[in-house]
């Protein structure tokens, strides 16, 4: 459940702001990288979102090796590759000094300034008719981009070129695609709808790749071209530097793909059309298609949405977020439960639903020109969001998380906690039968030293709750409106929640020991 007004995070302007777009955008550990086209921010995104530093490039560099166009961070957080709109490749390595930074308070922040350093600049030894048209996806060791000819180029995190290679476009299991069935309506996919042969020919040779999704737990490896076709690729354990370690394995989706995102825990496949539809795909049963999900019910087309422009699954793979090129941003649960929008509700009668007047004013929707890329943090409580054409901003959503309030001794009240990064969210209903949401903010000296809320539990009767953040344990009495925690904070750290339920008046904590790593 989304909550608050959206936050705003400001970014340094620009050199290039004919280009109306930040090009890449990637949280990792707690920190955000934020590539525009003329220069690079990192930014914490603990409890206090601060800005720890920033590589701006010169106009000379950018008037003789363009504009920065697809960057990727490699997993070990320590280098940033940028390809330019000239086809030079920047390796840059981040740096944390030894200057902390001080938000306030008595205890440090533990977070350090950080600086750019750039390792390699060398030019992409492309030929006259090749261009890089995708973005980037690597392992731990290389890089791997698509071309408009077709082609996958190979990079390694050094700076080696290992040049272009085009796969086999037929699938190894045959020449014919397996058969997939899939419905153009939001809604469950239906055994009755026929789907469509598609095979190798349907694709044109020199298609341009528009998009890569790698997945390292799964080894798969989804290629989608200009012309709307999706393969899905196996990769062996040698990785993505060796062209025959990557195998295409068949075709998926409408023949309209747009992007894609996996969900390698669940092992579902969310394909983004240019229909304005998503469609979520299982890999672990033979790709067959789940169910489809869109805003048509909800009094919007494609027309007013545009395509499907990125998606973004939570840390967890129980939610996925969705961006239109032209308009808004939706949250759905994996089971098609649509949790959050940013787009108005019309066409419905309901109280609770916003109408929308004839005059009505829409220049405080958020997303209102369209979302060009999207993040989760790590614990799934912010969604980090670009709108299209915008250089100026990032936009934070805050989300809640439901406590289960069932368990060894839990019953259901009606009275019902959620919980978000700092605070809980009492939802309680009044006499008029409308649902109050009460923030409880967990005490600053707690908090601030445990960020964030990690499990929450209610007592049976519902009027006691047991939250733990990062360490310790703090318990709420919801009748005298009191915070009781650790006397000792030694004893407080000591303290690692793992899970957390209440046994009678007696809370039962799972504690992690890392001495003994149990």
């Amino acid at each position: 459940m989304a909550y608050g007004w959206p936050q705003v995070i400001p970014l340094e302007s620009d050199l290039c702001p004919a280009s109306e777009r930040i090009i890449y955008l990637k949280l990792t550990n707690c920190l955000l990288l934020v590539v525009a086209p003329s220069h690079l921010e990192l930014w914490s995104c603990l409890q206090h979102k601060v800005r720890l530093g920033k590589y701006k490039r010169d106009s000379r560099s950018i008037e003789r090796e363009g504009e920065n166009a697809q960057a990727v961070w490699s997993p070990d957080g320590k280098l940033i590759v940028v390809i330019t709109s000239f086809s030079y490749l920047h390796i840059f390595k981040v740096h944390f000094t030894e200057k902390r930074i001080q938000i306030g308070g008595k205890q440090p922040s533990g977070l350090f300034l950080a600086t750019f350093s750039l390792l390699l600049s060398e030019h992409v030894p492309l030929s006259n008719t090749e261009s890089v048209t995708s973005n980037i996806v690597c392992d731990s060791k290389n890089l791997l981009i698509g071309l408009s000819d077709g082609s996958l180029y190979n990079i390694s995190w050094k700076g080696e070129f290992y040049g272009a290679f085009r796969p086999n476009l037929d699938p190894h299991d045959g020449n014919e695609a397996t058969k997939l069935s899939y419905s153009r309506d939001n809604g469950l996919a239906s055994d009755g709808v026929q789907g469509d042969f598609i095979s190798s020919h349907h694709l044109p040779p020199r298609s341009a790749i528009i998009q890569l999704e790698f997945s390292m737990p799964l080894r798969l490896l989804f290629v989608i071209f200009s012309d709307g076709q999706l393969v899905l690729c196996s990769v062996s354990k040698k990785g993505l530097k060796q062209a025959e370690s990557i195998k295409p394995e068949k075709w998926l989706g409408s023949g309209d793909a747009e992007c894609a995102s996996v969900a390698s825990e669940q092992q579902i496949l969310a394909v983004g059309t240019r229909r304005g539809v998503v469609e979520l795909y299982d890999l672990a049963e033979s790709t067959s298609l789940i169910r489809s999900v869109s805003l048509y019910d909800w009094g919007y087309s494609v027309d007013d949405t545009g395509a499907v422009s990125c998606i973004a699954w939570t840390p967890d793979n129980s939610a996925f977020a969705v961006g239109w090129k032209l308009r808004g941003l939706t949250v759905w649960s994996i089971s098609g439960c649509r949790l959050m929008s940013t787009i108005r509700q019309i066409g419905l009668s309901s109280v609770s639903s916003p109408m929308v007047k004839p005059n009505q004013d829409f220049k405080y929707e958020p997303m209102m020109a369209g979302t060009s890329l999207m993040h989760w943090d790590e614990y799934g409580y912010r969604l980090y969001a670009v709108e299209e054409r915008s250089l100026e901003r990032i936009i934070a959503f805050s989300f809640g998380k439901c406590c289960l309030n069932r368990g060894v001794s839990g019953t259901t009240h009606t009275r019902q906690v959620m919980y978000g990064e700092d605070r809980l969210l009492i939802v309680q209903s009044e006499d008029t039968d409308e649902l109050k949401i009460l923030h409880l903010h967990l005490p600053v000296s707690y908090i601030s030293q445990n960020w964030p809320v990690l499990h929450v539990a209610a007592s049976k009767d519902g009027m006691f709750l047991a939250v733990a953040g990062l360490h310790g344990l703090i318990l709420y009495d919801i009748r005298l409106k009191r915070w009781r925690m650790f006397g000792d904070v030694t004893q407080e750290q000591k303290i690692q929640c793992k899970g957390l339920l209440w046994l009678g008046k007696i809370v039962i904590v799972c504690n992690y020991i890392d001495s003994s790593n149990t």
